[in-house]
């Protein structure tokens, strides 16, 4: 998964260009289709059997019910709680490299349909397709730091496509007390089995600003107001402080 590129953003674009080509999408074989297959079985069947709390979802229904499509932001590494738990029709960029592929097989079985691109390929391609997708009320899912990192960066496309189609951002932070880290950049995480998960969601905001590149301005903001979310699931997670009503 990734995020999208934003330089050039408010350089106009000619009525007669062509479009970005599609990326090629790189073939799995058998082997590794039927290992996804079976290895998505026992995710699927592992996050069954975790105990989820979450907070703030409420705030994000009432903008879905007004018709307007979200934005959900959520760092790389905690890509697999979080999908489980928000499990509804979302479209997620993914980076068109071979691992992106199998991440998508995956991913399919939490309800979720990907847009290919990241930050070097694809680009902008990825974000045309993610801005029609919102501004048809539909709802998409960025991680800022993918695909590669460095883990916990943030690249602009989500504040950028905020400020180009007005959806809103909804952060998804969580906390698990009992996980694997896979030794990856982004510290993958694999709740255990009967794992206690905390799930917390913020606010929606837009991000107001008259040119994309004035979005963009705004992304250190953004990304301590992420960080910080994390840090209140991780002391709700610990017992430290109570969720919200």
């Amino acid at each position: 998964m990734s995020d999208g590129e934003t330089s050039n953003a408010d350089a106009p674009t000619s009525s007669t260009s062509k479009p970005p080509a599609p990326p090629s999408v790189p073939t799995l074989d058998w082997k590794t289709r039927a290992a996804i297959s079976v290895g998505g079985f026992l995710i699927r069947a592992l996050a069954r059997t975790w105990r989820v709390r979450v907070e703030g979802r409420e705030a994000v229904e009432a903008v879905r019910r007004s018709g307007q499509g979200v934005i959900f932001t959520f760092w790389h590494g905690q890509m697999l709680p979080l999908l489980a738990e928000h499990n509804r029709p979302t479209t997620v960029l993914i980076s068109d490299h071979r691992d992106g592929e199998i991440i998508t097989q995956i991913v399919s079985g939490f309800g979720c349909r990907a847009v290919r691109g990241s930050s070097s390929k694809g680009a902008a391609r990825a974000l045309l397709q993610l801005s029609r997708t919102l501004n048809e009320g539909n709802d998409i899912a960025i991680t800022p730091d993918g695909p590669r990192g460095p883990r916990h960066s943030f690249a602009p496309g989500a504040v950028v496509l905020s400020q180009r189609t007005s959806a809103p951002i909804a952060f998804m932070v969580s906390h698990t007390n009992r996980l694997w880290r896979l030794k990856t950049w982004d510290q993958f995480e694999i709740p255990k089995p009967f794992a206690r998960v905390t799930v917390v969601y913020s606010e929606p905001f837009v991000v107001a600003a008259d040119r994309a590149r004035d979005a963009a301005a705004e992304v250190e903001a953004v990304k301590a107001a992420l960080i910080a979310l994390g840090e209140r699931a991780t002391a709700i997670g610990m017992g430290l402080i109570p969720m919200k009503a």
